[in-house]
């Protein structure tokens, strides 16, 4: 079965999780969201980084359109 995730995307993750342990990995656009307090934030924000650089990640799962409330 082929890999899921680059091997360059794993260190991509690698270092934003650095970065959290650091305590340097901020959240939102520009770093204005504040500390990274959470693992799950951290691996998030790393996918999210090496998605961005082009490397090997699966795509962000879509919400489904009829799944929503409507008011």
């Amino acid at each position: 079965m082929p890999r899921k995730y680059s091997k360059s995307a794993s260190r991509t993750v690698a270092g934003a999780m650095r970065r959290r342990q650091k305590g340097t990995l901020r959240s939102g656009p520009g770093g204005k969201g504040g500390k990274v307090k959470t693992r799950a934030q951290a691996l998030a924000i790393g996918i999210s980084e090496a998605r961005k650089k082009g490397k090997k990640v699966p795509p962000r799962r879509s919400r489904k359109s009829g799944s929503r409330k409507k008011s």
